[in-house]
């Protein structure tokens, strides 16, 4: 490990303490997705869901049983469809 690995170390580390006493300017929070609910939410199952946004069924079931968080794009995604899914599906029709 060089010097600048451990003063790397020690910011991070510095960074941890301040975001835990408080300090939130700087930082991208990400909450959790509830994706089960936004599926629930427009009463398809997993599999329509997945075919419906263009999404892999495994990737849907991953998410809502918490193996993988939905990346940045997804979210986005997912956003819209909580938002306005049949929105989202005719965007994605005229897309095709």
């Amino acid at each position: 490990m060089t010097n600048e690995d451990f003063e790397s170390l020690k910011r991070g580390l510095a960074e941890v303490d301040a975001y835990k006493s408080g300090a939130r300017e700087g930082y991208v929070i990400h909450e959790p997705v509830d994706v089960k609910a936004i599926r629930a939410a427009t009463k398809k199952t997993q599999q329509a869901f997945a075919s419906t946004y263009h999404l892999p069924i495994g990737t849907v079931r991953d998410w809502e049983q918490g193996r993988r968080n939905p990346d940045a794009p997804a979210r986005v995604l997912l956003s819209m469809i909580k938002t306005d899914p049949a929105a989202v599906e005719r965007l994605l029709e005229k897309a095709s």
